[in-house]
């Protein structure tokens, strides 16, 4: 899969639009547009962080409703 394709795959898991996705991470809304169009290409830990950060925050939420 390439890096664009990922990042537009972790965006749509979250449900977030460019935007909000945009302003959760600090990332300008520029920045991704051109990450999700594959003009630019984000640096490999970038997509990994993101993945993470939201795995993460399901846990925490299945557990406080668990």
């Amino acid at each position: 899969m390439e890096t664009s394709e990922t990042v537009k795959e972790i965006r749509s898991r979250t449900g977030l639009n460019r935007k909000e996705f945009c302003q959760k991470f600090g990332i300008p809304l520029r920045t991704m547009e051109e990450w999700e169009t594959g003009r630019r290409i984000p640096p490999e830990y970038i997509p990994r962080l993101m993945r993470y950060q939201f795995e993460y925050e399901k846990l925490v939420r299945d557990k406080q409703n668990g």
